[in-house]
């Protein structure tokens, strides 16, 4: 997965949408932030959400954060092997440490920023 051709938000999620499906995860700006991530709280199989709907939260040695879903869709995989292994949020936010996987429903992008617009909102930060 090639980070410059994800999508970003405001809050630090990524998202990467191939045909219907887009994988979640986070920035490694916002592993930054947090620090050790030691829990991670996903939402069930079959979960629908709405555009900035919480859909789950992250529990690192600094703070607990709220995550919030970036597209509208339905919950078709999340990535069970964080509940055993929650550091790999830290270690690999790309690619091992994805959050879900949602069915896409009528979504709308024009809200995210590309890779190089997120990097000059981190400047402002």
């Amino acid at each position: 997965m090639d980070k410059k051709t994800f999508l970003y938000t405001e809050e630090h999620e990524w998202v990467s949408i191939n045909e219907q499906t887009a994988t979640i995860g986070i920035t490694d700006f916002a592993t930054d932030e947090l620090g050790e991530i030691v829990y991670v709280e996903l939402p069930e199989v079959a979960s629908s959400y709405k555009k900035q709907d919480e859909f789950g939260v992250l529990e690192s040695v600094k703070t607990v954060s709220s995550l919030f879903i970036p597209v509208n869709g339905e919950v078709i995989e999340k990535n069970n092997i964080l509940s055993d292994n929650p550091g790999l949020v830290n270690e690999s936010p790309y690619k091992d440490g994805w959050l879900i996987k949602l069915k896409v429903d009528n979504y709308s992008t024009d809200h995210l920023m590309s890779y190089d617009s997120y990097q000059e909102y981190l400047k402002t930060l």
